[in-house]
Formats: C-alpha cells, structure tokens, sequence
C-alpha cells in the first residue's frame, strides 16, 4: 500500500493488505457493523411485538370473565286493610206466651170463688202454659223464646307485640347496602377475583353462587353462608368479599329496626378464549 493512502485508509485494508480479500474473515469484519444493527433491530421489533400480543391478549381476558350480581327482591309488603264493621242486630223481643195461673183446689161456694181463682176448663188448658200468673200471648206450640242477646258494647282483641329479636325474612323495607344497589354492585366487581374460576381450570359458562347473610339491627353482616357450590373457587370467594364488606342499613318492619336474611346470587362468567 503507498504511503500517501495509509492514514485514509481503513484498518481492515491495512491489516489484509497483500492477503486473500476474499477469504471468510475479511469479509466478516468488513459486514460486522452490519449485521450487528440488523440483529438489534429485529430483537426490538420481536420485543414489541411480544410486549403488544400481551397486552391485547389480557385486555381480552379482562373482558371475558365478567360478573353477574342479582338480587332477589321481595314482594311488596302489604298490610291488610281494616273489615267493613257489620251493623250490630238488633235485640228481638221475647214473645210472651199465652199463661194461665195454677189454682189449687178448694171445695167453696161458687159466690165466694174470685175471678183469678176460678179453675179452668180442660179444653182451655191445652194450648196454654200453667204458671204464677194470667198472662195473654201466643199459644204454647212447643216453640221456645229465643234468649236475648245482651250486648256490652266494642271489645277490642288485645293486641299482640310482635317480636323483633328473631329472624325476619321477609320485611317492608328490605336491608340494603349503603348506597343502593348500583354501589353494592360497583364494591363487588372491585373487590371479587373475576378470573378465580378460569385460574382453576373452569371451561366455559357460567357459575352462580347463592349466598344468604344476616344483617342485624346495627347493620353488622354475620352467618354468611352458600347455598350451592358451583365449584372452581367460587363458593368461598363469594363468602369472602361478603364477609369483608362494610355495615347495610338495617331492614325496617311497622317502623322498628329487626334483624333480616338477606339473599344474594353472583355469577361468574368464563368466556372461551
């Protein structure tokens, strides 16, 4: 190599010079530069692809395990409306029956025989009653007087109290979570592992868990108990997040606070990937 082109010239031709160019090694270095950006570039462009199908593929599984909250609601409580007074009957009189008094037989003068002490004839004796007095009427058939009802005004049924200590299930104003039913939903979708049943290894469908809960005249939730176990996880993760949930109102029965059973379905839903 002249003198005049060494320091221009690239290290690579000065340390081949007068050597076989075209042997491997020159040509390695010579694309080494090369070949090193191609190999970056393309283990940043398989990273961001990697990074993207992980972040679509969860978007995709977030959206697929939805839950499912429904509350029974109870019938509207309806109290039972007062019964019409009947018109009292009215009292009806005795009938008087027709008497004839008893005489006792007395052998007299027929001057000296008063009216109320003549003794009567048989056949006058046969339709009528023989008793202390003469006394004009119907004739005795048989047919004894109806007794007269005695009334003694309204009497009022005592009333019974009705006991609040026990467990109601069904109420006027049911129990319920502060905030109404839309931020009991929002604290359930916060608070329950959605993808628990797909982690288990639950197919496809859905999975409903009916819990009942006490809820006291302070609030305070206690006996949190299932009524089915669908499996996968979900019976205890429903008990779970009921059990850790904040205070209800309590339920409210003729204007007192009573202690009530409320009842709760959620359903956790595995869509197919």
């Amino acid at each position: 190599m002249e003198k005049s082109i060494i320091l221009s010239a690239d290290i690579l031709d000065i340390l081949f010079e007068g050597r076989n160019k075209s042997y491997g090694a020159y040509d390695l270095r010579k694309t080494y530069n090369k070949r090193i950006s191609y190999a970056l570039a393309g283990t940043v462009f398989i990273c961001l692809l990697f990074v993207t199908i992980s972040i679509l593929a969860s978007a995709k599984k977030s959206n697929s395990n939805d839950i499912v909250i429904a509350t029974l609601e109870l019938e509207n409580y309806k109290k039972d409306e007062p019964k019409p007074e009947l018109p009292k009957p009215e009292p009806k009189p005795e009938p008087k029956v027709q008497t004839i008094q008893y005489v006792v037989p007395k052998i007299v003068k027929d001057e000296e025989v008063k009216p109320e002490e003549e003794m009567k004839e048989v056949a006058e004796l046969i339709d009528t009653k023989i008793g202390t007095i003469n006394q004009e009427g119907t004739k005795d058939e048989g047919v004894v007087a109806p007794p007269v009802e005695k009334t003694a005004g309204n009497v009022e049924a005592p009333k019974v109290e009705e006991d609040i200590d026990h467990v109601f299930t069904s109420v006027q104003i049911p129990a319920q979570f502060d905030g109404g039913p839309e931020a009991w939903r929002k604290y359930l979708m916060r608070n329950l592992n959605s993808d628990l049943p797909s982690q288990n290894g639950a197919n496809p469908g859905s999975y409903t868990v009916m819990v009942s809960f006490i809820v006291d005249r302070a609030g305070a939730i206690s006996d949190v108990k299932a009524d089915n176990d669908p499996g996968f996880g979900t019976k205890a993760e429903a008990i779970r997040v009921i059990q850790k949930g904040p205070n209800w109102k309590p339920a409210i029965q003729n204007g007192t606070k009573v202690i009530y059973r409320h009842k709760q379905s959620i359903t956790f839903r595995v869509e197919e990937q």
